[in-house]
């Protein structure tokens, strides 16, 4: 995956997926973490360390040669070994901006996802349909993202199109969620 956003232009070539609130969209086009409930005034940075995310990213997101992986974020998100952000401030160099260019250009497949979610799934659109105390909003999104994932291993994604990816077949996904 990491091979497939470099490819498409990223400044980065240890990128696999990126990260955008409570969920992590991985270049194959699911979603392949994903965190909550959590208010929604909440900051992305606490977000992703209330979440555990990085400490899992430690553990898990290596290359076969041992070299780190790492997922991508806004501005919003602090600069790990294993989440990498953006160059911050209004001072920065040519270089920095055309990094945070080619990173912005990959990055734009992370709402992908969610939007799909809600087309498939209506009424997960929460201004609309969903009533927190009177439904299990949290559960209903997540058994909604299961079941979005299952649809991409049987027809593809957008996200899986735009970097050339297919991803894994419906016995190998859930053969991994378990």
């Amino acid at each position: 995956m990491a091979r497939a956003v470099h490819e498409k232009g990223a400044a980065l070539d240890n990128v696999w997926g990126f990260v955008d609130g409570t969920a992590v969209n991985a270049a194959i086009g699911r979603i392949v973490h994903l965190y909550g409930p959590v208010e929604g005034k909440r900051h992305d940075a606490a977000m992703v360390m209330m979440s555990g995310l990085c400490p899992q990213l430690e553990v898990y997101s290596h290359d076969g040669n041992g070299n780190p992986l790492a997922i991508y974020g806004d501005p919003a998100y602090p600069h790990r070994v294993h989440l990498q952000s953006p160059y911050k401030g209004v001072n920065l160099t040519d270089a920095q901006k055309q990094f945070n260019q080619s990173m912005s250009a990959v990055r734009v497949c992370v709402e992908w996802p969610f939007g799909e979610v809600v087309k498939y799934f209506a009424f997960n659109d929460f201004k609309k349909n969903l009533k927190i105390g009177l439904q299990s909003v949290a559960k209903i999104y997540a058994v909604s993202c299961l079941i979005y994932n299952a649809k991409v291993c049987l027809q593809g994604s957008n996200t899986a199109i735009y970097y050339g990816l297919n991803p894994p077949t419906i016995d190998e996904y859930f053969s991994q969620s378990i």
